[in-house]
């Protein structure tokens, strides 16, 4: 049985998350909860027996991966209410928890009409519980997280040696994304960002067919999946040279980096550690051009919640994974920005990212 599964399992024993069962129905906390991924299903839990729901397309993968859940198949023209009705029936379930985060309007009208009558207790919003759950990550999650750093790692490693003036964003991003996948990555976390010149200065710009000249910087945000956990890191490299000006930017987004890193950890507010760096970017003259938070979540998903705990808002976990991302844009001329991710402790954090951050000059 997935360890998430018991941890789900104990939360509702424990009462932190509500009702008598829970249905998730999301891709990204099915797979949380057992370990599985595919496109379609549900997963029914109570506090002593889960069950997975899905149609014939899964059903023999299912089988294979599932261990100590029931496994129930749709039959053609059968509803998902039908066989979670009969699940709350036999179980005597009075009250379901449900993922508000998640599920539309429609969906939860559909649900509520179909169960209703079951369910005196009622249909429970459960979804900042459950990402309170998935934000402190168990060690096979983080084992897992650390694999797809490193690939991501060693394809820039890689990259470096590409990198040229002449070439393209876009065939920069090719180059990029071939390296991701060769060294093993089971996908990417998101699009890749590679952008160059005034570019630079879009946070979430799109390669395009721009050519790389002398005297610009190019950021590089990416990253992988592996067993479905994600990375990312941004890196930031100048061609052929780098101005005055580049190397003051350059070096006061590392400075509010490394001022970032070693405020971060758990049991603190993570509002806390985005003012740090961010008063330090201010003080040398930047602050507006600094208009993103300092980092987000990550796991399964590469943007989470850092709205870690419903019960103290704020307040970082211990083995939640974050990222730390300043940045500074000066609009029609450059940008720059670093990340790295860390797994939070109490004492302080373990960089996930060891690729080296000071300036690189492509060609220099």
């Amino acid at each position: 049985m997935s360890e998430n599964l018991l941890r789900i399992q104990n939360a509702l024993r424990e009462e932190k998350l509500p009702g008598d069962a829970v249905l998730i129905t999301s891709l990204v906390n099915r797979r949380f909860a057992t370990g599985f991924a595919s496109s379609a299903g549900m997963v029914v839990i109570a506090k002593e027996k889960s069950w997975f729901l899905t149609d014939f397309r899964y059903a023999e993968a299912a089988r294979n991966a599932l261990s100590g859940t029931s496994l129930l198949i749709l039959q053609r023209g059968q509803k998902y209410s039908t066989l979670i009705s009969d699940i709350l029936q036999a179980e005597n379930i009075k009250s379901l928890g449900f993922e508000d985060q998640e599920m539309t309007v429609a969906e939860h009208a559909a649900l509520s009409s179909e169960l209703s009558s079951l369910l005196p207790g009622g249909l429970l919003p459960i979804g900042s519980r459950l990402s309170h759950l998935r934000a402190s990550k168990l060690p096979f999650e983080l084992k897992y997280m650390r694999k797809a750093q490193k690939i991501a790692e060693k394809a820039f490693e890689q990259l470096l040696s590409v990198i040229a003036a002449g070439m393209t964003e876009k065939q920069l991003e090719t180059e990029l994304m071939y390296r991701l996948l060769l060294n093993g990555a089971e996908g990417l976390s998101f699009d890749p960002i590679v952008v160059s010149g005034p570019n630079s200065a879009l946070p979430h710009g799109r390669a395009g067919d721009r050519v790389l000249q002398a005297g610009d910087f190019v950021t590089m945000d990416f990253g992988v999946t592996y067993r479905g956990y994600c990375s990312d890191m941004t890196r930031t490299v100048a061609i052929g040279y780098a101005t005055d000006e580049m190397r003051k930017v350059y070096n006061t987004v590392l400075k509010a980096q490394e001022i970032g890193l070693e405020k971060a950890k758990a049991g603190i507010l993570w509002s806390d550690v985005d003012m740090a760096a961010r008063n330090y970017i201010a003080a040398e003259g930047y602050g507006e051009y600094f208009g993103h938070g300092l980092g987000h979540g990550l796991g399964l998903l590469v943007h989470e919640s850092l709205d870690f705990d419903p019960d103290r808002p704020g307040i970082t976990p211990v083995n939640g994974v974050v990222s730390v991302e300043p940045g500074i844009y000066l609009p029609g001329k450059f940008g720059v920005r670093i990340e790295d991710c860390v797994i939070l402790q109490a004492d302080g954090n373990e960089n996930l990212t060891s690729s080296p951050k000071e300036l690189i000059i492509i060609g220099k």
